[in-house]
C-alpha cells in the first residue's frame, strides 16, 4: 500500500488561517494510525490553502470512517483558531476517487480532539459501524454538556443557558452587516421626557423619519378610517389575532339592536354571524397586567374586544368596542356612532393592546422563542449527520445569539421596555406565560391557522394568501427532504434519535404541556414534514411577516402607541379631540421605540434569502435538486406578489420570497 493521502483545505476567509501546529489522525474500521503533521509547511492552514500529507499506516486499518484533527499552539506565535473546510483522502498519488469529510467550522486548541466523518448522511439505524454509532453518541455528550438549558421566565418557552454571546463560541455565532439604518432624526429626543405639544410636532418628526417610506405615509392618511383599522387586523403587521365567530363572547356587551345600523339594512347581528361575516380581536390576555412606569409616571393598560363586520365591499370594519373584559356599568362599548373622538380614542386603544401582544407574543414568542427552543434541542439529540440537523440549523441557528442579545438588552433593565413599553419588564413574565399556555399547534400551521379564523377564502387577506403559498412551497420542500432519508413510517417510528428530539422540545422546551396539541412523538412521515416545516415558516416567512412591517405601520406613533399615559375611559364623552394627545407616550419613549423598530425592520446587507443555503450539502445530488425545485417554486410566488402588489393602492410586500431571510437573524 502506497499510503493514503490526506489534503487539509482552509477555508477562503481571510481570517480563517492559523499559525498552530496541525495533527491529523485516521480513523479506520479496523483500527487507528498515529497522528502526524507537516511540521515545516508555513503555509498549511493559510486562508485559502491546501495541504497535502502522506500517512503510512504500520498495518491494515480497514475503511477510513472518521478523521480526527487536534490543533496544537505554535511556540512564540498567536493561538489563532482555524477555519477548517474540509479533509479529502486518496489511496494513490493519481487515483481519481476521493473521499471527502466536511468540517466548515472554526476550530480551537480548546477543542482538543475534533473528530470529521464522511460526507454520507445517514439515519442512526443505518450505521453498520459501532464506532460510528459511538461517533454519534459521543458528539451529543459533548454538546450537552455546553447547551443547556434555562429558564426565562416561569411558564414560557425555555432557553439556553447563558447570558453572554462568546460562550456560543464561533460556530454558533455570526456577525450581522448592518445596512446602516438613519436614526439621527430619533436619537436626539432622548431628554425630552414629557407629552408632546401638539400633533405638528408629531408630524415633524414624522416628515423627518418617512422620507421614502410610503407605506408609513399611507399610514399617516388613512389611520384614523375604520376601513383601514380592519385593513390593518389583516395585513399589518400583527395579522395573528383577528379570527371570525358564529356567536358572542358571553363577556361582551353588545345587542343585535346596538349594532343594526352598521350592518347591511336587510340584515341582522344574528344573520350575519351565520353568514360568517362578523370578527373579533380578543386581548383578554391582557387583563389584570400591571402597567408600567415610564418617566416617574404610571401608564395604562387595557383588554379589549373589538367586533368587526366584513361588509359587501370587502371591507373589514370595527362595529363596537369594548376596553375591558369585563362588561359593566365603567366599561361602556364604543360605537362607529359615538363622538368621533371617542370612536377613536377607542381604536387607539385597541392599537396600543396590539402593539403589546404583537411584540411580546407575536413577534418574539412565536418567532424567536419557538426557533431557540428547536435549536437547542437539535444541537443536543441530533447529531451533524442527522438529514433533520442538516435541514434545521440554517433556519434556527442565528435565534440562539438574538435572542441572548435581546434578553440583555431589549428585555433587561433600562432597555426600550422597561424605558418605554406599556406593558413593561413586571408584565412580560405574566405575558410570556400566558401566551405560552395558550399557544396550540394548530396557530402555527398556516392552513389550521387561517381555517380556523376564517381568513382563508378572504380576497383581501393577502396575509393569508401569501402565507399558504409560502407555507406549500415549504412543505413540498421539506416532504422531498424527509422521503430522501426515511423510505416508510416504521423508519420515522424507529428513529430513537428524532423521537428523542420531539421529546425534548415537549418536555424540556415547553416543560411538558399536554393541552397544546404539539406532537410528542412523530408516527409518520406526515406528520414529520407538518411539524418541520412548521419550525421553518414561523424561524423565516412568519419572522419577516411580523419584524420587516414594524416601522411601516407603527412610524406614525398614534396609529400603534405603544404606552398610553392615561387611564381608559370609563364613560362616553368625556374626552375632547385635544384631550387625544395627553393619551400618548412622552416624545423620549416614542423615539426611543422607534429608533429600535427602525433597526428591527431592516434585512442585514448579508442576508440570506429563504431556501438559499451556503452549507455544503445543499450543493449537489438530491438536495441540490429539491433546492433548486423550492427556489423555482419560491421565484414563481415572488413574481406573483409583484404583479398583484403593483394593482393595490397599498401593496403587501413582506412574504414575497424575495423579502423573507431564512432564519431570525434579527
Amino acid at each position: 500500500m502506497e499510503g493514503i493521502y490526506v489534503t487539509v483545505r482552509t477555508s477562503l476567509s481571510p481570517l480563517s488561517g492559523s499559525y498552530n501546529i496541525l495533527w491529523v489522525s485516521l480513523i479506520g474500521s479496523q483500527c487507528e494510525c498515529p497522528p502526524v503533521t507537516s511540521v515545516t509547511d508555513a503555509q498549511c492552514l493559510f486562508p485559502g490553502s491546501s495541504c497535502t500529507m502522506l500517512v503510512k499506516p504500520d498495518k491494515e486499518i480497514g475503511n477510513v470512517v472518521l478523521v480526527r484533527l487536534r490543533l496544537e499552539a505554535r511556540p512564540g506565535f498567536p493561538n489563532l483558531d482555524w477555519h477548517c473546510l474540509d479533509v479529502e483522502l486518496k489511496l494513490s498519488s493519481d487515483a481519481t476517487e476521493v473521499e471527502c469529510f466536511p468540517c466548515n467550522r472554526w476550530i480551537s486548541t480548546a477543542d482538543g480532539d475534533v473528530e470529521l466523518r464522511s460526507s454520507r448522511v445517514c439515519l442512526l439505524n443505518c450505521e453498520s459501524l459501532q464506532i460510528l454509532r459511538e461517533h454519534r453518541a459521543r458528539e451529543l455528550q459533548n454538546k450537552q454538556q455546553y447547551i443547556r438549558w434555562m429558564t426565562f421566565v416561569e411558564g414560557g418557552l425555555r432557553c439556553i443557558d447563558t447570558t453572554c454571546v462568546q460562550d456560543l463560541g464561533p460556530n454558533l455565532g455570526y456577525t450581522r452587516q448592518s445596512p446602516g439604518v438613519n436614526v439621527h432624526y430619533l436619537r436626539g429626543f432622548t431628554d425630552r421626557a414629557e407629552p408632546w405639544s401638539s400633533m405638528t410636532e408629531l408630524e415633524m418628526l414624522f416628515i423627518h423619519n418617512s422620507k421614502d417610506n410610503t407605506v408609513a405615509k399611507y399610514v399617516k392618511s388613512h389611520w384614523k378610517e375604520d376601513a383601514f383599522f380592519g385593513y390593518q387586523c389583516l395585513n399589518g403587521c400583527n395579522p395573528l389575532i383577528i379570527k371570525q365567530i358564529h356567536s358572542l363572547p358571553p363577556n361582551l356587551a353588545v345587542t343585535s339592536e346596538m349594532l343594526k345600523d352598521f350592518l347591511p339594512e336587510s340584515s341582522s347581528l344574528e344573520l350575519e354571524l351565520e353568514r360568517g361575516t362578523i370578527f373579533l380581536l380578543d386581548y383578554e390576555i391582557l387583563d389584570q397586567v400591571p402597567a408600567n412606569v415610564i418617566n416617574g409616571r404610571q401608564s395604562y393598560m387595557a383588554a379589549p374586544l373589538c367586533l368587526l363586520h366584513y361588509n359587501r365591499l370587502g371591507e373589514m370594519k370595527p362595529i363596537a368596542i369594548q376596553l375591558q373584559k369585563n362588561a359593566g356599568p365603567q366599561n361602556p362599548v364604543f360605537l362607529p356612532s359615538d363622538s368621533a373622538t371617542d370612536w377613536l380614542l377607542a381604536k387607539i386603544w385597541v392599537r396600543n393592546a396590539d402593539f403589546q401582544v404583537h411584540q411580546l407574543l407575536s413577534h418574539f414568542l412565536r418567532t424567536h422563542l419557538l426557533g431557540e427552543v428547536c435549536c437547542i434541542a437539535t444541537l443536543r439529540k441530533l447529531p451533524e449527520i442527522h438529514p433533520l440537523h442538516q435541514l434545521l440549523m440554517p433556519h434556527i441557528k442565528n435565534s440562539l445569539q438574538i435572542n441572548i442579545q435581546a434578553r440583555g438588552s431589549l428585555l433587561a433593565a433600562n432597555g426600550v421596555f422597561d424605558k418605554a413599553i406599556g406593558s413593561g419588564l413586571k408584565a412580560l413574565p405574566l405575558l410570556l406565560a400566558r401566551g405560552t399556555d395558550q399557544l396550540r399547534y394548530t396557530s402555527l400551521c398556516v392552513p389550521d391557522d387561517l381555517k380556523e379564523r376564517g381568513l382563508d377564502k378572504l380576497p383581501n387577506c393577502y396575509y393569508a394568501q401569501d402565507a399558504l403559498r409560502v407555507w406549500n412551497a415549504l412543505h413540498r420542500f421539506v416532504g422531498g427532504w424527509v422521503k430522501l432519508y426515511y423510505n416508510d413510517d416504521q423508519e420515522v417510528q424507529r428513529d430513537s434519535e428524532l423521537q428523542s428530539w420531539i421529546q425534548e422540545i415537549h418536555i424540556e422546551g415547553f416543560r411538558g404541556f399536554t393541552h397544546t396539541g404539539f406532537p410528542q412523538t412523530f408516527q409518520t412521515t406526515a406528520e414529520l414534514t407538518k411539524y418541520i416545516t412548521m419550525v421553518i415558516f414561523a424561524s423565516s416567512a412568519l419572522h419577516s411577516a411580523v419584524n420587516f412591517s414594524q416601522i411601516d405601520f407603527n412610524l406614525w406613533m398614534p396609529n400603534c402607541p405603544p404606552a398610553m399615559s392615561r387611564p381608559p375611559p370609563q364613560v362616553k364623552g368625556s374626552v375632547t379631540e385635544e384631550d387625544l394627545l395627553s393619551f400618548l407616550p412622552d416624545v423620549n419613549s416614542t423615539c426611543s421605540v422607534l429608533v429600535v423598530l427602525s433597526l428591527l425592520s431592516k434585512p442585514s446587507l448579508d442576508y440570506v434569502p429563504m431556501c438559499h443555503y451556503r452549507e455544503w450539502y445543499f450543493s449537489s445530488g438530491a438536495p441540490h435538486k429539491l433546492v433548486q425545485m423550492v427556489q423555482q417554486d419560491l421565484r414563481t410566488i415572488a413574481h406573483d406578489i409583484l404583479k398583484r402588489n403593483s394593482k393595490l393602492e397599498l401593496a403587501y410586500p413582506y412574504l414575497s420570497p424575495n423579502n423573507i431571510e431564512n432564519s431570525v437573524a434579527i
